[in-house]
């Protein structure tokens, strides 16, 4: 018997909450990164390291749970473009949680910076060392990052508005 889900299966939305701490988290981070050259500076770069990777683990973990259990339907009357938009969004959603990690461990290993993880774990470099590259990621790391948290922000205000005025339990399908 095919049920019609209304939500997104408990797993999926653990970890889409786990996941908006996780990077909202890392967003302020990062700005804080490139707001000081306190000693704060070094502390912060040990916190946003392995949060990048366990934003980039749980990632691919969320990947797998949206093509294990799909997503409820959108309102059958939600405008075309809106559809589109939701859809496109949240595509865009896993590429920048994938690629940002990714990136920053690529921008670290181009300047032949150590990824640690925690105590001596440590990840091998997965680019060549190289100034000009080390610096192009960092130039992408960095405008990709407002790109995401212009997401986020639409992001809440779409959730917002199903919830404030369409009242048509998107919304719900992740609370």
């Amino acid at each position: 018997m095919n049920v019609l889900r209304t939500r997104f299966a408990v797993p999926q939305r653990v970890i889409h909450w786990l996941m908006a701490l996780c990077i909202l988290t890392m967003l302020f981070i990062g700005v804080g990164m490139v707001s000081t050259v306190a000693a704060s500076y070094l502390t912060l770069v040990q916190i946003h390291k392995p949060l990048g990777i366990t934003i980039l683990v749980l990632a691919l973990i969320r990947l797998g749970l949206r093509i294990r259990y799909g997503a409820p339907a959108l309102p059958a009357d939600l405008p075309v473009p809106m559809k589109l938009a939701a859809q496109l969004s949240h595509w865009i959603f896993y590429a920048l949680m994938i690629a940002m990690p990714l990136l920053g461990w690529a921008m670290l290993s181009a300047a032949s910076y150590p990824v640690v993880l925690f105590g001596s774990v440590r990840l091998p470099p997965i680019a060549p060392v190289s100034p000009t590259l080390h610096a192009t990621l960092w130039h992408a790391h960095f405008f990709l990052a407002f790109a995401f948290f212009a997401l986020i922000l639409m992001h809440l205000a779409a959730a917002l508005y199903h919830r404030l005025v369409r009242k048509d339990g998107v919304f719900e399908a992740m609370a």
